[in-house]
């Protein structure tokens, strides 16, 4: 049984997936990727020594010539390109390949129509960091995948994080949540080092605090059994600064601004899928 697996589009999240597996020992030399330019499969191919990267330009088939013996086929194109994709490479899978989306918003029947009748399909929403290993990765089995394949595909993807596995109208939800939810998490550390200019700090001490209290922040959170809700009053003194902090990000209503934000990625997803029917 093969155990390569191709990376059909190799922008920010199929790469991190691809690092996270690498980092965690899935052997380089099983990993095909494809990408438009010579230059960017040059630079795949160099920090990620011993993979396969195949450039468009210059090889014109190069979805198919990936997809062709591979277990596992990951589509990591943008959403409207994700369709067009899998009709490119059906002639090439194998009943037995499973074709892996990770594209925010495709749905696994949209997924499913352009495929041959039968393919095992699984919908993924991964995050980014995934390429340290820390990311959270999604995954919603198709109408032809089976336990035993999606068992496979999990295991392949906890090198680069946390699986879990949800229904597919969850997806959206996720996504609001783990998927764009590093976005927040920086634009966090982008704040607080505004702020921290604001009360005079130099601009490089002021990022450079936001980031490494945002980075221990989430090492503790990621401690086995970390509450964030505990986490958050251990450093909240009674009548101290901290307390003040947070009584004052409650009354600018912080944390529904936090849900509002959510709620509108999550119906953004739902409005692509709609577009892309």
């Amino acid at each position: 049984m093969s155990n390569r697996i191709a990376f059909l589009g190799c922008g920010s999240m199929n790469e991190a997936i691809l690092g996270g597996l690498v980092e965690a020992g899935t052997n380089p030399a099983d990993i095909v990727a494809t990408v438009r330019r010579a230059e960017r499969a040059a630079e795949l191919a160099e920090r990620y020594h011993g993979i396969t990267a195949i450039a468009g330009e210059e090889e014109p088939d190069n979805n198919r010539q990936a997809a062709k013996g591979s277990a596992v086929v990951i589509l990591g194109v943008k959403p409207v390109g994700i369709a067009d994709l899998a009709r490119e490479i059906s002639p090439a899978l194998t009943p037995d390949t499973i074709v892996v989306s990770v594209a925010a918003a495709v749905s696994i029947a949209q997924l499913e129509a352009a495929l041959p009748a039968g393919q095992p399909v699984i919908r993924t929403m991964p995050n980014t960091p995934a390429k340290l290993g820390r990311g959270v990765i999604s995954v919603s089995p198709g109408t032809n995948c089976t336990p035993g394949q999606l068992q496979q595909v999990k295991d392949l993807f906890q090198g680069a994080g946390t699986v879990v596995e949800v229904p597919e109208e969850q997806v959206d939800a996720l996504s609001a949540i783990s998927g764009s939810g590093p976005a927040y998490a920086f634009y966090l550390a982008e704040a607080m080092a505004s702020a921290g200019e604001e009360l005079g700090l130099d601009r490089e001490l002021a990022v450079l605090l936001a980031r490494e209290t945002v980075a221990g922040a989430g090492f503790m959170l990621a401690e086995p059994g970390a509450d964030p809700s505990a986490l958050r009053k251990s450093v909240t003194s009674p009548n101290g600064t901290t307390e003040r902090a947070i009584a004052t990000f409650d009354e600018q209503g912080i944390p529904s601004i936090i849900a509002a934000g959510a709620r509108a990625a999550a119906d953004r997803a739902a409005e692509i899928t709609k577009q892309l029917g």
